[in-house]
């Protein structure tokens, strides 16, 4: 979740559909008719024929019907990851109690969202609980804590959302993505494989064995930090508190070492991501923000020396289409190209926050082949978009899986 007010997209998560948006539905029901899984070359062709000339609002950059067309082409060969979001704001599902924040975001609507996610030919996504949410309101700052937790409530409320998850999987809205094979499977079936993640590592609070049981929830990522300033280190937009990560904290990243957790160190500050790099034994991720540059500063953009620090121990940034500095798609673009500039094609991804960030620049997953299309356009090769769509969160996602197996007894 971004540091800024919600846009909410629409009354009760209602989208209303272009004629683009309306092929493409029927792209894809005339291919489940017929027995296939999901969009492949007939929502692909269907698209690149029928609405060659759609403007698709503020693209930002020229993009041919041609250059269009390789993007949905990428999707169908390559295995694509979104390694930060919260599709349909599932984290509000059977809240115990509204507040103002959550009342702004409107309600859940995590079907519309996981269709959205298959028909784009998204491979796996990083549906992201968010710890804090109880505890957040707007004010003009943005999003703050407005209070500290009652006793019970931060797990109770991990429990919540994980219980959410595992729905959306039992009613195979999704499917589990606990592992790399899990990932690859869903490609090949043309859906969508939801790797569980947390945002905010509150619910643990001293209780290591939570970080284990939340493994065996199917949780694969948890962002240290969020909004709220919790036991384990200092947030971005706060003021410092503890001076980086606390000794909890180092004890905690550990653990999740020890349980194969990729770390997430969004809305962590430099302090904390250098103590976390020097702790953690393993590659870890900063699912979305982008590089700061002149006039363009945000308490959750980072430095290159920032992002260079999680590069050189061989981590991830997710490339943020937040706003803050862009207007267009075409500006995203720039964004991760920037990021590349700074730390090379092995070290970057994509994380979008959809359906909880504030002014998207990129809004609908229906549109998710657009990104390979603009990088391949601007000049990258296939290998160096195939690592930066996906490629490079898996190797992670594989090195941290593969440290927690190796200290497994035989």
């Amino acid at each position: 979740m971004t540091d800024e007010p919600p846009r909410v997209q629409s009354e009760g998560g209602a989208r209303s559909l272009s004629r683009r948006d309306a092929l493409q539905r029927l792209a894809f029901a005339v291919a489940a008719a017929s027995g296939s899984r999901g969009r492949g070359a007939t929502a692909a062709a269907a698209f690149a024929e029928e609405t060659p000339a759609t403007p698709l609002g503020d693209l930002g950059m020229p993009l041919s019907a041609e250059q269009r067309q390789a993007g949905a082409a990428f999707v169908e060969r390559h295995v694509t990851v979104d390694v930060h979001c919260h599709p349909g704001r599932f984290f509000l599902s059977r809240l115990p109690r509204q507040t103002a924040m959550t009342r702004a975001l409107g309600p859940p609507f995590e079907t519309q969202a996981i269709a959205d996610l298959n028909a784009g030919r998204v491979s796996a996504a990083l549906f992201a609980g968010v710890a804090d949410m109880q505890l957040l309101e707007l004010s003009a700052q943005g999003i703050h804590a407005a209070r500290q937790f009652a006793p019970g409530e931060a797990y109770a409320d991990y429990q919540r959302q994980i219980a959410g998850l595992k729905r959306l999987v039992a009613d195979h809205e999704a499917l589990a993505g606990r592992t790399p094979r899990d990932v690859r499977r869903a490609a090949r079936l043309e859906r969508t494989a939801a790797v569980f993640a947390i945002e905010g590592g509150d619910f643990i609070e001293d209780r290591l064995d939570r970080i284990h049981a939340a493994f065996g929830d199917g949780v694969r990522a948890i962002t240290l930090v969020h909004y709220h300033v919790n036991q384990i280190g200092d947030v971005q937009t706060e003021t410092a508190v503890h001076g980086g990560l606390t000794p909890l904290g180092r004890t905690i990243v550990r653990e999740m070492n020890a349980a194969g957790i990729i770390i997430d160190l969004a809305h962590a500050t430099l302090a904390v991501t250098r103590d976390v790099i020097d702790a953690s034994e393993r590659p870890v991720i900063v699912s979305h923000t982008n590089l700061v540059r002149p006039g363009v500063e945000h308490p959750r953009l980072i430095s290159a020396e920032h992002a260079r620090l999680v590069s050189t121990a061989g981590g991830v940034i997710g490339s943020w289409p937040s706003g803050i500095g862009q207007q267009s798609l075409g500006d995203y673009i720039d964004s991760i190209l920037r990021l590349v500039d700074a730390v090379g094609v092995g070290h970057v991804a994509v994380g979008t926050d959809m359906d909880a960030n504030y002014r998207p620049v990129f809004t609908s997953y229906r549109d998710w082949s657009l990104l390979p299309a603009a990088l391949l356009a601007r000049g990258l090769d296939e290998a160096a978009v195939a690592r930066i769509m996906g490629g490079n969160f898996m190797r992670v996602f594989q090195e941290n899986l593969a440290a927690a197996r190796a200290r497994s007894p035989a």
